[in-house]
C-alpha cells in the first residue's frame, strides 16, 4: 500500500502541537500516567468514557446482575448494535454492518485486552467465559484500526474479568431447560499485603434446544497479582473444554416441520484450549508508565463434520507499550505508544495444511488539549505480516506471503459543560487474511489482498442525573473486503465450489439512539434503535444489499424493584427482515422479522441471590442462522426455544 503523505503530515503536526505545549505544562504531583491491563478499549480509565471522541457503551456488574443473564452471549444480544449469527456450536457478533461469515473477522473480541480472534476463521469461544468471572464489557462501536489494528472495523468487545482486589468469593448452582445444569465459583484473597490471588471455575451440561446438540463444557482460570504504588505485576493461565454435537443444518420444509429436528445424528466438535498470560508495568516518574503483556494460547479441535479431522492453532503475542499524562493549562494530555508482535501456526490434518503468520505493528496515538471543553486525538499505525503456508492440493510446495497495511485516525471531542458532549471522528481500518482463507483462492490468485476501509462518525451525548441519551451518525467504506464467493473459481484441487476473493468494494450508512432514563429509585427503563443501509457499491452486485444484515433493529427493556428484595427485569430484542447469508443477488424473498421477549425475576438478600430467567419467553421460532444455496436450497439453524433457568448463587 502506498503512503499518504497528507496522513503524515496530520501526525508529525499532532506531536509538533504536543512539544508546544508541553512546556507549558502545569507540574502536578498527583498527575500520573494511570495504567490498567483490563481497561483498554476506553482509554484505561473507566470513569471517563466520555473524554475520548468514539461510541462507547460500558455493561457493568450491576446490570448483568439485573438482567438476570446467564451468559456472555445472552447479555451482548441486541447492546449497541450487535447483530448475532448462532450455528448452534459457536455464535459470531457482528457490528456496523456485516454478514454471519465476515463478522468473525471483523469484530474483534478481547479477554482483559487479549486478543481472542483465532488466525482461522473460527469463531472465539465465549463459552469459554462463564458470568461470575465477567466485572464488566466494554463495547466501542465503529473503526480502532490505530489502537488494535488487524480485525478492528465494525467494532470493539472488550470482556473484563474480576481482578483480585477484594477478599471473599461467590457459588452459583442453576439448571433448567433442556436438561441443563451448571456450577460456577470464584475465590480471591491476599497472601500478603502486595501479593493477592485469583482462582475460578465452571461447568455446563446441557441437551440444548435442538435434537443431537448435546455439551460439555468447563473451564478453570488462576491469576497472582502482585501491586505496589509504582509496580504491578500479574501471571495467569486458564484451561478450556468443549465438547459438543453438532445437529448441522436443515432444509426450508425441515425448520418448519421441526425447528428441533436434526439434520444428522454423528457429527460433533471438541475444543480444548489451553492460555497463559502475564504482565507488568512500572511508573517510571509522574507522568510516564511502562507495561509489557506476553500471551500465549494453544488449541487442539478434534471434530466429525465433513470427515474426521483433528486441527491444532497456537498463538504468541508481546505487546508493549508506554504512555504519557500531562496536566496542562489546557487539560489532560495522554500518549500511549506501542508494538504488537504475534506469530501464529495452525495446522489441519485433513487437508495436509499448515500455516505460519507472524505480525508486526507499530502505534502511537495523542489526545491534545486545545482547552477544558475541546481536544483532539490523532494516531497512526504500521502493520506488516508474513504468511508460510503449504496446502498439499493448492500450494504443495508451498508459498510465501507478505503485505503491510497502514491506518490513521483524527478526531475532536467537545463538551461545552458536564450535560454535553459532541463528537466527530475519522478513522482507518484494516484486516489481513486468515490462514484458511490464503488457502482457498481462485487459480492465479497467490494471496488476499488487505482489506481496507474509511470509517466517519459524529455523535452527542446528553448525561444529566436521572438519564443518558446517546446519538451517532456514521458511514463505513471497504475495499478488497476478505469474503467467500461461491461462484468464483475454485483453486486446483479444491474440494468444494467457490473461492476466498478480494470483493467489490461496499458501504455502510448508520444511525443510532439509545436512552436510559432511572424513572424513580426503584424503576428504570431504556430504548435502543440502530439503522443500516448497507450496500455493494462496485461489480455485478452494485447497489445490491449486504446479506444478513438486518436494516432496522432496537431493544427496549423496564426493570423494576418491588417488595423489599425483588426485582422484575423484562426486555424485547427486534430484529429486522434480512436476505439470507450469502444472497448477494438479493434474489427471492427475505427471512421475517422477529421480536425476542425475555424476562428475570430476581431475589437478592444479604449474601444470597436467585434469579428465574424466561430466554424467548412467547417461543418464537426463528432462523440464528441461515446459508443461500442457490438450486440446491438454502440451510437453516434453528435459534434457541422458549429457554426456562434457574440460578441460586451465595457470596461471602
Amino acid at each position: 500500500m502506498g503512503t499518504n503523505p497528507t496522513k503524515i503530515a496530520l501526525l508529525i503536526g499532532s506531536l509538533c502541537s504536543f512539544s508546544v505545549i508541553a512546556p507549558a505544562m502545569a507540574a502536578d504531583a498527583s498527575s500520573t500516567a494511570k495504567v490498567d491491563e483490563h481497561l483498554v478499549v476506553i482509554g484505561r480509565s473507566d470513569n471517563t468514557p466520555l473524554n475520548i471522541a468514539a461510541n462507547v457503551n460500558v455493561i457493568d456488574a450491576a446490570a448483568i446482575e439485573m438482567s438476570g443473564a446467564t451468559s456472555v452471549t445472552e447479555v451482548l444480544r441486541g447492546q449497541s448494535g450487535i447483530q448475532i449469527s448462532d450455528n448452534n456450536i459457536g455464535t459470531s457478533f457482528a457490528m456496523r454492518g456485516f454478514s454471519a461469515s465476515t463478522a468473525v473477522n471483523n469484530t474483534l473480541i478481547l479477554l482483559d485486552g487479549r486478543r481472542l480472534n483465532n488466525i482461522d476463521i473460527a469463531a472465539p469461544s465465549l463459552n469459554a467465559i462463564p458470568l461470575n468471572q465477567v466485572e464488566r464489557i466494554e463495547i466501542l462501536s465503529g473503526s480502532a484500526g490505530v489502537l488494535y489494528g488487524d480485525q478492528a472495523v465494525g467494532g470493539v468487545i472488550n470482556i473484563v474479568t474480576k481482578s483480585p482486589e477484594n477478599t471473599g468469593g461467590s457459588v452459583q448452582l442453576s439448571g433448567g431447560s433442556f436438561d441443563t445444569y451448571e456450577g460456577r465459583g470464584d475465590v480471591s484473597g491476599a497472601i500478603n499485603k502486595d501479593w493477592r490471588y485469583f482462582f475460578t471455575g465452571s461447568y455446563n451440561q446441557g441437551d440444548n434446544y435442538r435434537k443431537h446438540n448435546a455439551n460439555e463444557t468447563g473451564s478453570i482460570l488462576g491469576r497472582i497479582q502482585y501491586k505496589t504504588a509504582t509496580d504491578s505485576f500479574f501471571v495467569e493461565t486458564s484451561y478450556y473444554d468443549d465438547d459438543r454435537e453438532n445437529p448441522g443444518s436443515l432444509t426450508k420444509d425441515q425448520f418448519k416441520d421441526n425447528p428441533r429436528d436434526s439434520g444428522n445424528d454423528k457429527q460433533y466438535s471438541h475444543e480444548m484450549t489451553t492460555a497463559a498470560r502475564t504482565g507488568y508495568q512500572h511508573q517510571l516518574n509522574q507522568n510516564w508508565a511502562l507495561a509489557a503483556d506476553l500471551d500465549y494460547s494453544d488449541t487442539l479441535v478434534s471434530s466429525l463434520n465433513w470427515g474426521q479431522s483433528r486441527n491444532t492453532r497456537s498463538l504468541l503475542m508481546f505487546s508493549p507499550k508506554a504512555l504519557a499524562n500531562y496536566s496542562t493549562r489546557q487539560g489532560e494530555l495522554n500518549l500511549v505508544t506501542g508494538l504488537d508482535i504475534s506469530r501464529g501456526k495452525a495446522d489441519f490434518d485433513t487437508m495436509a495444511r499448515s500455516n505460519v503468520q507472524q505480525t508486526q505493528s507499530a502505534y502511537l496515538q495523542a489526545t491534545v488539549p486545545l482547552s477544558h471543553t475541546l481536544s483532539y486525538v490523532v494516531g497512526g499505525r504500521y502493520a506488516r505480516v508474513t504468511d508460510e503456508l503449504v496446502d498439499r492440493k493448492v500450494y504443495p510446495s508451498g508459498i510465501d506471503l507478505d503485505e503491510d497495511a497502514t491506518a490513521f485516525e483524527f478526531g475532536l471531542n467537545y463538551r461545552p459543560n458536564t450535560d454535553h458532549r459532541f463528537y466527530l471522528r475519522g478513522d482507518e481500518n484494516f484486516r489481513f487474511a486468515k490462514v484458511d482463507e490464503q488457502a482457498y483462492t481462485s487459480p492465479g490468485v497467490l494471496g488476499l489482498k488487505p482489506q481496507t476501509g474509511r470509517s466517519y462518525e459524529a455523535g452527542w451525548d446528553w448525561t444529566l442525573a436521572s438519564q443518558t441519551l446517546r446519538v451517532s451518525l456514521y458511514r463505513l467504506d471497504l475495499e478488497d473486503e476478505i469474503v467467500y464467493d461461491s461462484s468464483a473459481t475454485k483453486p486446483i484441487g479444491g474440494n468444494f465450489d467457490g473461492a476466498n476473493v478480494n470483493a467489490d468494494a461496499s458501504r455502510r450508512y448508520g444511525a443510532s439512539a439509545d436512552w436510559d432514563w432511572q424513572v424513580t429509585k426503584a424503576v428504570q427503563l431504556g430504548l435502543e434503535y440502530n439503522y443500516i443501509d448497507a450496500e455493494f457499491t462496485d461489480g455485478i452486485n452494485d447497489g445490491k444489499e449486504l446479506s444478513w444484515v438486518a436494516k432496522h433493529t432496537g431493544r427496549g427493556y423496564v426493570s423494576m424493584d418491588f417488595a423489599e428484595h425483588f426485582q422484575v427485569f423484562a426486555e424485547a430484542i427486534y430484529t429486522g427482515d434480512r436476505f439470507i447469508e450469502g444472497n448477494n443477488g438479493n434474489e427471492g424473498d427475505k427471512l421475517s422479522s422477529y421480536v425476542l421477549g425475555n424476562l428475570a425475576l430476581n431475589y437478592n438478600r444479604d449474601a444470597w441471590l436467585a434469579s428465574l430467567r424466561i430466554d424467548n419467553l412467547f417461543d418464537k421460532d426463528y432462523v440464528s442462522a441461515g446459508y443461500y444455496g442457490g438450486l440446491w436450497g438454502d440451510s437453516y439453524y434453528s435459534g434457541r426455544g422458549r429457554d426456562i433457568r434457574f440460578t441460586l448463587g451465595y457470596r461471602f
